[in-house]
């Protein structure tokens, strides 16, 4: 078979299953284009996209500006390495940090690797700044996290098919319930050694749990007053995701101004990947002020790959589109049409017990047993009906359109959703 034959989906999934390591479950739809909220595939069957590849294609897929910037980048320059400086990386550096309000960027190109970014700077802080005896802070996270899959972050997962057969585990980690701020100024309170509290302001893979409104500031406060560092983990809820640039949105460049149902928080140490790229390109961040970032020198850390040219112009282009079209926006004022949309169903449906989100992050509970296919049944016949979604723990459907859905393709979506629930009813 030549490498440039066309394959039908049956071939492309069975080439998978030979020589691909078995690592995901994926959707039976084999995908060959993407442009703005739908995907094709490979039999020319077009779907909307309502995953947004876990929320990195926030701007929608193929973003012209951002596909742009990629292509010219890389005509001209590609890598360096960090061994020299490049004509881009300053240039991104400071259009993020003035972006996101922080002094200093750290780049990096996956999720998992800027939180592991995030865990070293939170203990190199600990020991130089903060006076904690070395190889003794402690970072607090919460029970049914999802930060990435490295041996050290898995230490600190409670989901057992991520964690079986790969230990030893990595220690200096206190796991404590999730929006429960008793529990976290109890830790706070009786450990001295506690450097960190590493915390996703909604938990996405978990199935889209939203804390209470005022969760995330008070548990700020408390770090505050415990000289510890608050870490938000904002690779999928950030770039615009729940309605806000991000879910924190301390003192960032949002410019929706209708998204003040929850305090501003302003974490001392920002993690970003996903959609800083628009899904193009791996790009991910962590930002801080001067006060944590300065402790690291040169040596400590870095990838060959972390701010290369092409990931410099790639996220400065996507950055660029969440603010000049209004995503925050948009992902505000439809994800209130979606829930309410979306409730007006539930309220007569054997199916479904609740919708929940925030902005265009939302998930659906279906009423059966985490151990069920229903979930996943339900997802089969989304995609018969032209709609692409996939469950998370059991019998949850996360829902995560790009951002620059229009209204009328949400109310059609929504029809969609609707449609194949009640194939499912009693």
């Amino acid at each position: 078979m030549a490498v440039l034959d066309q394959l039908t989906s049956q071939q492309a999934i069975d080439l998978e299953n030979k020589y691909g390591a078995h690592n995901y479950q994926p959707l039976p739809v084999v995908l060959t284009k993407g442009e703005g909220v739908f995907v094709w595939d490979v039999e020319g069957k077009k779907y909307y996209d309502f995953l947004s590849a876990y929320s990195a294609v926030n701007q929608g897929h193929c973003h012209p500006k951002i596909v742009s910037a990629m292509v010219q980048q890389a005509q001209t320059l590609t890598l360096t390495s960090r061994a020299f400086h490049n004509d881009m990386l300053g240039k991104y550096e400071k259009f993020a940090c003035e972006f996101f309000g922080f002094d200093k960027l750290l780049p990096m190109n996956t999720g998992a690797e800027a939180v592991e970014t995030a865990l070293k700077l939170c203990r190199k802080w600990a020991y130089e700044v903060k006076g904690i005896d070395e190889n003794q802070a402690e970072i607090v996270v919460c029970e049914n996290n999802f930060h990435g899959r490295t041996t050290t972050i898995i230490s600190f997962s409670n989901d057992a098919v991520a964690r079986e057969n790969f230990g030893p585990y990595t220690n200096g980690f206190i796991k404590i319930e999730y929006d429960n701020l008793k529990a976290l100024e109890e830790v706070l309170k009786s450990n001295p050694n506690v450097a960190g509290f590493l915390v996703e302001p909604i938990q996405g893979e978990a199935g889209v749990y939203v804390p209470g409104d005022d969760y995330l500031a008070k548990a700020k406060a408390l770090c505050e007053t415990y000289n510890v560092l608050f870490i938000a983990d904002e690779v999928q809820t950030g770039i615009a995701r729940t309605g806000r640039l991000l879910a924190t949105c301390g003192n960032c460049s949002c410019e929706n101004k209708n998204c003040s149902e929850t305090p501003e928080v302003k974490p001392d140490v920002l993690i970003l990947g996903k959609a800083i790229s628009g899904g193009v390109y791996p790009v991910s961040a962590v930002l801080a002020n001067d006060e944590v970032m300065k402790v690291i020198k040169p040596g400590n850390h870095g990838s060959t790959f972390g701010g290369n040219p092409v990931a410099a112009a790639v996220a400065m282009a996507a950055l660029e589109v969440v603010r000049d079209e209004n995503l925050a926006k948009n992902a505000f004022e439809l994800g209130n049409l979606f829930r309410n949309e979306l409730n007006k169903y539930i309220a007569s449906s054997n199916i479904v017990k609740l919708v929940r989100g925030k902005g265009l992050l939302n998930a659906i509970v279906i009423n059966d047993t985490e151990d069920s296919d229903t979930a996943w049944n339900i997802c089969l016949a989304l995609r018969d009906n032209g709609l692409l979604a996939k469950p998370t723990h059991g019998n949850i459907i996360r829902f995560a359109p790009p951002l620059v859905m229009t209204k009328e393709q949400l109310l059609d979506c929504v029809n969609i959703i609707t449609k194949t629930l009640k194939q499912f009813e009693n």
